[in-house]
């Protein structure tokens, strides 16, 4: 037994090693054969034999577990070292960061509504049902709610499905005049070439006094926020709904990729829609206590906008991390 004992002290790696307790203690290795031995002799040197293999044996099992854990930390420590970086070397690449896309243009979007005298608020991205849903005019059971599947915690409390929620608590916590915009993090549950779990949006409102506000005042910033964004695009309103808001409005720009002659990315319209807009709804002045005001509100999704400046045809490879794709954005 002793030059086992040397063999598994002069092993050189966790591989050799390994090979060495399979001879030893595996069905056909030197111990079983001992053990196996133990039929032919007597009675009185059985108990002998069983005692001093059954020594051998474990102290064969300690010698080879204290072995394995000194390779396997050399192993460790070597293969370390070629891995290494020596952080201290000279690069030569001159490689920069970037920001993110849709930073960027959640940025430009803030930039243009700073430069128009909008304020900039945020708010929690769990919500109760009350800011998320009743206050906009989305009751229990409201048909419109489906348009938006919710991800729901216990107690009626769930993830923000857009920034609206923001508006409301605004309005509860400031009197008119009010001028905001609502820039973050939205959740629903929806996960396709055009749509995520997580997204952002950027949701605006102005509210004033003795009815100031008039659809005309929302056209005319909506068309040259656009066209801050896009260039010369012409730019059109859709009648559509939106619970929150009456008269509501999809708007359009021209499609960018074709100048409105009609292209795969336009279905061949010649047209891309970019946000939703409308009069703020009486229903949405009164759960906040308001009274003779008069306002607009409008959303839009950064990751659109990102997509169509950038040309990005599928949203999900925003959020995938790929080098390839963000460092084109230095």
């Amino acid at each position: 037994m002793i030059k086992w004992y040397e063999a598994i002290e002069s092993a050189q790696n966790v591989k050799e090693l390994e090979e060495l307790r399979i001879s030893v203690f595996g069905k056909k290795g030197v111990l079983a054969e001992q053990f196996a031995k133990m039929k032919s002799a007597s009675n009185e040197e059985k108990g002998a034999i069983a005692k001093e293999l059954n020594i051998h044996k474990a102290k064969l099992a300690q010698l080879l577990n204290e072995t394995k854990e000194v390779l396997a930390t050399k192993e460790l420590e070597v293969a370390m070292k070629a891995e290494g970086i020596d952080v201290s070397l000279f690069s030569t690449k001159g490689t920069c960061g970037a920001l993110h896309p849709v930073m960027e243009t959640m940025d430009k979007i803030v930039e243009y509504f700073n430069s128009m005298n909008f304020a900039v608020h945020t708010g929690p991205m769990i919500e109760d049902d009350f800011h998320n849903f009743e206050a906009l005019n989305l009751p229990k059971y409201h048909p419109a709610r489906d348009m938006q599947d919710t991800f729901y915690f216990k107690d009626e409390m769930l993830l923000r499905t857009h920034t609206s929620p923001v508006q409301i608590r605004t309005m509860l916590d400031t009197k008119p005049p009010i001028r905001m915009i609502a820039p973050g993090a939205v959740f629903r549950r929806d996960y396709d070439l055009t749509h995520t779990p997580m997204f952002h949006q950027v949701e605006g409102l102005l509210v004033d006094v003795d009815g100031k506000v008039s659809f005309a005042n929302l056209k005319y910033i909506l068309e040259d926020f656009l066209k801050y964004m896009f260039g010369e695009v012409e730019v059109r309103f859709r009648p559509s709904f939106f619970p929150f808001t009456e008269p509501s409005a999809e708007v359009d720009i021209s499609c960018i990729f074709c100048k409105g002659k009609g292209c795969r990315v336009c279905s061949k319209t010649g047209w891309l829609e970019v946000l939703g807009c409308g009069i703020v709804d009486p229903n949405v002045f009164k759960a906040v206590g308001y009274e003779d005001v008069s306002g607009y509100a409008f959303g839009l999704g950064v990751e659109r906008f990102a997509m169509l400046i950038h040309h990005i045809g599928d949203l999900r490879s925003l959020f995938e991390g790929d080098v390839r794709l963000l460092e084109q954005f230095r």
